[in-house]
Formats: C-alpha cells, structure tokens, sequence
C-alpha cells in the first residue's frame, strides 16, 4: 500500500484511487473505525469502502447499545453493502442514509448522521500499530489470503496491539466466510461521540468483548485501512439482508 503513514492522506488516496484486490470472491477496498468500544457500554464502528466486486462504494456506521443490540446505517442499499454480510446479527432492519465523513485534520476525522449522530475521533501510531503497519506493508498479496498465515496473524495481532481477540479469517453472521487484510493501522487516542442526543462518553473497554459471529470487534480503538474477501453470496447456502428503511431518525 501507500508509502506515506499520514491517516488523512491514505484516506484521501484509497477513497480517489481505490484497488481491489485480485480474486473471485466478494471483494472491498477501504478503511475505516474497525470497533470503539465506550466505558458506557456503546459501540461504534465505520466503514468508508470506496470499491467493491459486486456494486459500487459505501459507507457504514454500526453501533452497539449496552444492551447488546446491534444496528447499521449504510449509505448504499442493504443487500449492496455491509449488512449483506452482518445484518442477521441485528433485530433492526438497516438504516439508509447520508453519512458524513471528514478530516479536519491529517490525524482527525469526523463522521455525522444528520440529527442521529456526531462523532469526532483523534489517531495516531503505537508501537504496536508501527510494526502491524510495516509488517503489512511488505507483505506480498497471496499473504493475505493464506488462511493459516491469516490465521497466525490474527492471534499475535490481538496481543500486540492491546485489543483483545483478533481474528482475520472466519464466518460473519448471514453465513459467509470472511478474510480481512489490515494493511495499516492506528491507535485511536481520543474520541467523543453525541448518538441520538445521548453523550456516549469516554472510551473504553467492555466488560466482555463484543464479536459478530466469527468477526471480533477490538477492545480498544482501532482505524485501519486495508482489503478483504468475503465468500460470493448464495441465497440457499447464506440468509439475505432485509431491505433497509429510508431515513435516520433519532430512537429510530
């Protein structure tokens, strides 16, 4: 990927020159929030996918309530975009809508939902995050869909970047497998967000750590940008996403 290390300018280059990876699987480009637990109990996570094998671009929030119940806001229909993967995971039908995202600066972005959602968060490296990020900079592309090597990385990455159980290979809630290549990853230093007129809070980490099938969420936050592979959809095999409301409306 990039050579540059800059949060903003690898958002801004993924984003204007998008490239998937090669395969014959469903496959993304893009970056994004991958999970930012709060001590309250919430959850929030973004997906800023500019390119997909099966239709076009995306956005994504998903957010997670105390009580554990999951809902997604996607910009792009719900069967063209990350419910069509996770929606069986929530009793709510997806939420499409405007999502803002925005870099006010070369470490901070900003997404909104108008009258739903505010969300500020501030990055930079760890040592951790450094040596994931050179680690997957000079790995080869066949690396990324070994699911063994996948595999290997996953259980290291979660000790070595202080975040829990990690796992790049799996199976996500409507049924297909999954790998995921964060090439580069930042540490999340700070974040606020307003959702639904209630505060969320100071991060932290939950009591148990939140996972959607076999795709863990990390346990401290994490921006990363990368590519991944997802199995092709097949109605028989995978349950389908249901079809998503138009409009966010805060309580909706």
């Amino acid at each position: 990927m990039r050579t540059t290390r800059v949060p903003r300018e690898i958002a801004r280059s993924i984003t204007a020159n998008p490239v998937l990876p090669p395969g014959a699987d469903e496959t993304f480009t893009g970056y994004g929030v991958m999970g930012l637990p709060f001590a309250s109990g919430h959850y929030l996570a973004l997906r800023e996918i500019p390119a997909t094998s099966f239709a076009g671009g995306y956005r994504s929030v998903w957010h997670r309530d105390p009580a554990g119940a999951w809902r997604f806001f996607t910009t792009a229909p719900a069967d063209l975009s990350c419910p069509r993967y996770f929606g069986a995971a929530s009793e709510h039908a997806p939420t499409r809508c405007e999502i803002a995202v925005a870099w006010p600066t070369e470490t901070s972005l900003r997404v909104s939902i108008d009258g739903v959602l505010d969300w500020r968060v501030e990055v930079g490296p760890t040592a951790g995050t450094r040596l994931m990020s050179s680690m997957g900079s000079l790995m080869p592309q066949w690396v990324w869909t070994s699911r063994p090597i996948l595999a290997a990385m996953g259980r290291m990455a979660g000790p070595i970047l202080k975040v829990g159980r990690v796992r790049l290979r799996g199976t996500v809630p409507n049924g297909q497998a999954f790998t995921v290549a964060p090439v580069l990853t930042w540490s999340v230093t700070s974040s606020t967000a307003v959702l639904d007129g209630v505060d969320l809070g100071a991060p932290g980490p939950l009591s148990e750590q939140a996972h959607l099938a076999g795709f863990w969420l990390p346990q401290r936050g994490i921006l990363a940008a990368g590519h991944g592979h997802f199995e092709a959809l097949d109605p028989v095999q995978h349950q389908l996403a249901r079809a998503a409301v138009e409009g966010a409306r805060p309580g909706a």
